[in-house]
């Protein structure tokens, strides 16, 4: 099982948010800490002393301060919260956990500064040492807290772990639990949304605003965001700060944000990217609590800028200040308590309840202008530009619960951290929707593949997998962004996906009948008795079916009745109403006649418009209210917007579904048996078949008996004690697909045509030169009957494990009916697989076929998640082919195969 010795932890760097919404860095313990650590210590109350250190210790002697401050000691967590930089930088929490005999558990202890108690600094850092200690294969936290020491006590006993405690002698000894984290990764994920929603609001409701790099020339930028403070009618102060004038556009100006007399929340900066860092600190010295840096010549300007922004996070990270940008375009936010807009962009979008972040400046200011275009009214406009700190992540923690937001509007070019984001968007998307328009190509297909499953996780599977996953509505341009935006914000969600197409040209309607089939949509017949209330007054010549085709000749009063009649229908879940302009009706009076009849029925359905002519989108149709029924200038893009709404309403109408437990699998004789078949480390290594089969036998997945031999004569007496015929395959940890050197013999029915295979095979790879990379063979029984199957994962580098099934065998990759969802799976989540397959029918039942057992297949499919939950080494895997077998038969894996990558920290435990 490897070297016994311990090995020293590396543990990382994090920031945290705290409370307050401040940033606070947390950083390995350093020996050039020593001073820092003094300092820290002699700032502690005598009473924090006392409790910490279990007595009341004024002087630690240099053996206690090195012990404390040694880098990399073996067994070892030691961390360091620390604010400032440089000479400056000061230690005001340590913490660290030591591994105790066994290394499954560890003695934990922490202690802050008394004068940022009630920041959450405290939590921060034990979350950061829990998370570390988890990493590292910790099961147990053990800690010794003085009875007097109620804060502390209080601390553990609301962490979410679950504790045990005893009491002696005045100490209460902990025992927390760090193996179930239900509980706990609840409680962290709502204090971190607490603190980052702190964060953003500091940005977005600032009571005094100083502008650095103020112009008088609003055709340059710090002008440009000068005026739009004021233009907005902002609530608060604002400052223009310019060291060459008196005054700003009559304001006065002051030569450094520090000579401002009052206040500062917020500092928008817009001076050259080599002067920023120099300005920064000026507003840390000044207690600035937010910056926007609207100034360019960070990261997307090459390697010098690479290095300025690195520069200016560890700057930021270490006054604690939150920023936006750099290289961003500003926010605005409308809330009449503030009423700011502090962007360089020309236009402002009216007032609404839809907030917008968006990666690019340069396309924020067009989605602005394409917002007021179409009188979408905005909460709050945000452009996150490098997104060296306030993400997207945040801004949608912060819009969960803002009151004037109802649906999120975001522009991503790529992610942060995707798992934080699907954790965020799957809470949220059950409250509110969230629309993502998002460019470029996952990492999944950036890498070389060696499993069927890498081959195929290329392109956006990842980022759909992803959205579907979380309830997200994915766009692919910013005409459909804002066409289902609109529809969202202004007609309540579609119930169901039938549809009636009321139209006055037969062509149109017939585009979106077809429209609607593949999106998913159902164009309803009406019922006779509609029928005949439709025929009452409409020309002998339309048809009163569906799409409904009043003909050219109607009139509005037509579309008023109609409409009036269809809304009525309990089976009609949407209406899609086409008009396209003939000579005798006008299109003003076809909008009132909607506008009355959607008013008198209350918008209890989903009514949607298509004026098909050349200013169709700007029809008036406005509800009052805020509201107004959506219009498209061709029915194929109302279709989609509304078909994206009805799949929200699916979503939300979902189960979620939960991670199902398995008790009754060993992991520890899994982990046992897995680290015993290793011999290499820190590099990849595929597993022999064998192992891989045994690994998922391990966790309940029925496998079909395995046996390797490493002769001709041994392959034989195997396959004789197997009974025939048998399958032999070749056995090798470097070449992975076998049937491309010929390496799968099935059928074999004799212990000549088993050794006569064996010579074949050696032969072969001896003329490939590739013999050297032959470990024998494996021999199974053959089966029959089954309906071949892939179960995989992949490690997408940026979004974690990919899970896919599809139909198996050799063809998988030509075929590519395959489904990826993203690990843990919940219960839920392999039937929703399963029914994404275009050869479901095949499992299910197809022409007088039987039933497969799906039922085995989805347990199997939840068994192979867990295997990955406990194996992080495990960077690709795969079942090929899984055997599903009739209804009741059960599955049998039949080949398997693993690739790992085991730590040197793993071998020493």
């Amino acid at each position: 099982m490897g070297v016994t010795r311990r090995m020293p932890v590396e543990c990382p760097t994090a920031v945290a948010i705290l409370r307050d919404g401040r940033s606070l860095r947390i950083r390995p313990i350093r020996p050039d800490d020593r001073q820092r650590w003094f300092d820290f210590f002699y700032r502690l109350s005598p009473q924090t002393r006392s409790l910490r250190f279990q007595g009341a210790q004024t002087d630690p002697t240099d053996e206690e301060v090195d012990h404390y401050t040694r880098a990399k000691i073996p067994g070892r967590c030691a961390l360091a919260a620390t604010t400032g930089e440089g000479d400056a930088e000061k230690i005001i929490a340590i913490g660290r956990w030591d591994a105790r005999p066994g290394g499954k558990s560890a003695e934990v202890i922490f202690v802050v500064d008394s004068s940022v108690q009630t920041r959450g600094v405290g939590t921060a850092l034990f979350e950061q040492l829990a998370t570390t200690a988890i990493h590292f294969g910790k099961r147990q936290f053990i800690a010794r807290v003085l009875a007097e020491n109620t804060a502390m006590i209080e601390f553990f006993d609301d962490s979410g772990f679950k504790i045990t405690k005893r009491y002696e002698d005045g100490i209460y000894h902990y025992l927390i639990d760090l193996t179930h984290l239900e509980e706990f990764t609840k409680r962290q994920a709502y204090r971190e949304h607490i603190a980052r929603l702190a964060g953003v609001r500091q940005l977005l409701f600032p009571r005094s605003v100083a502008v650095i790099g103020a112009s008088q020339d609003s055709n340059k930028v710090g002008g440009s965001v000068f005026h739009n403070i004021l233009k907005s009618g902002f609530t608060g102060m604002v400052f223009p700060v310019n060291q060459r004038t008196l005054s700003v556009r009559g304001v006065k100006a002051y030569p450094s944000v520090r000579e401002i007399p009052d206040e500062v929340d917020l500092a928008v900066i817009v001076v050259p990217a080599a002067k920023v860092l120099q300005v920064v600190d000026e507003c840390a010295q000044k207690g600035v609590w937010s910056l926007i840096i609207i100034s360019a010549g960070f990261s997307e300007s090459g390697e010098e800028g690479k290095q300025r922004e690195r520069a200016l996070r560890e700057k930021v990270l270490s006054y604690g200040i939150r920023l936006l940008g750099p290289n961003c375009l500003g926010m605005l936010n409308t809330n009449e308590a503030v009423s700011i807009n502090a962007t360089f962009a020309p236009v402002t979008p009216p007032s609404g309840r839809v907030s917008m972040g968006s990666q690019s400046g340069a396309l924020g200011q067009a989605l602005l202008d394409h917002a007021k275009a179409i009188n979408l009214g905005m909460a709050q406009f945000v452009s996150i530009g490098n997104r060296t700190d306030i993400s997207s992540n945040d801004l949608m923690e912060f819009w969960e619960d803002d009151e004037n937001t109802d649906i999120i509007l975001l522009y991503l070019e790529s992610f942060g951290n995707p798992r934080r984001f699907s954790r965020i968007a799957r809470r949220i998307s059950r409250k509110k929707p969230i629309m993502v328009m998002k460019s470029g190509r996952s990492a999944a297909g950036a890498r070389a593949a060696s499993s069927h499953t890498g081959a195929l996780a290329v392109d956006d599977v990842a980022v759909d997998a992803l959205f579907r996953q979380s309830g997200v509505i994915r766009v692919n341009t910013i005409e459909e962004m804002f066409g289902v935006a609109q529809v969202l914000a202004y007609q309540p969600l579609p119930r169901g996906n039938r549809v009636v197409i009321l139209t006055n040209a037969g062509g149109p309607g017939i585009l979106a009948a077809d429209a609607c089939a593949s999106c998913g949509l159902s164009v309803i017949p009406l019922s006779e008795p509609t029928r005949r209330k439709l025929r009452q007054f409409l020309p002998q010549e339309a048809s009163v079916a569906n799409p409904v085709d009043m003909i050219g000749s109607a009139t509005a009063e037509y579309y008023q009745w109609a409409l009036s009649i269809i809304l009525q229908v309990p089976e009609v879940d949407a209406v899609i109403l086409i008009y396209i302009s003939p000579m005798i009706t006008k299109p003003e009076d076809v909008a009132v006649a909607v506008r009355e009849t959607v008013l008198r029925h209350q918008g209890q359905k989903p009514v949607i418009a298509c004026f098909m002519m050349a200013q169709g989108s700007s029809v008036n149709l406005q509800l009052g209210n805020n509201r107004y029924i959506p219009s498209f200038t061709f029915p194929e893009n109302a279709v989609q917007a509304l078909a994206q709404a009805y799949s929200y309403t699916q979503y939300r109408e979902m189960p979620e579904g939960k991670v199902p437990e398995f008790p009754e699998i060993d992991r520890e004789e899994a982990r046992a048996f897995l680290y015993a078949s290793v011999e290499s480390r820190d590099k990849l290594t595929w597993l022999s078949p064998e192992i891989a089969v045994g690994l998922m036998q391990r966790y309940g997945v029925p496998v079909l008996t395995a046996v390797a031999a490493r002769s001709a004569g041994d392959a034989a007496e195997v396959a004789k004690k197997l009974g025939f015929p048998v399958v032999m395959k070749l056995r090798s940890t470097t070449i992975v697909h076998k049937t491309e050197v010929g390496g799968v013999y099935l059928g074999l029915g004799s212990t000549q045509e088993v050794e006569q295979a064996y010579r074949d095979l050696t032969g072969r790879l001896k003329e490939l030169d590739r013999e050297g990379k032959m470990a024998g063979v494996i021999l199974q029984s053959e089966i029959s009957g089954g309906q071949e199957i892939i179960l995989g994962m992949s490690q997408d580098p940026v979004f974690g494990p990919l899970v896919m099934v599809g139909l198996g065998g050799v063809q998988v990759e030509l075929l590519k009916d395959v489904a990826f969802s993203f690990h843990p799976l919940t219960d839920l989540e392999p039937e929703r697989m399963l029914r994404r397959l275009k050869s479901l029918p095949i499992l299910t039942g197809w022409r007088g076929s039987q039933p497969r057992d799906t039922d085995t297949l989805k347990g199997i499919l939840l068994r192979f998640s867990a295997l990955i939950e406990d194996f992080p080494e495990i960077d690709q895997m795969e079942i090929n082919p899984l055997m599903v077998f009739d209804e009741g038969g059960g599955c049998l894996a039949v080949d398997a195969r693993v690739l790992v990558k085991m730590s040197a920290y793993q071998f020493s435990k």
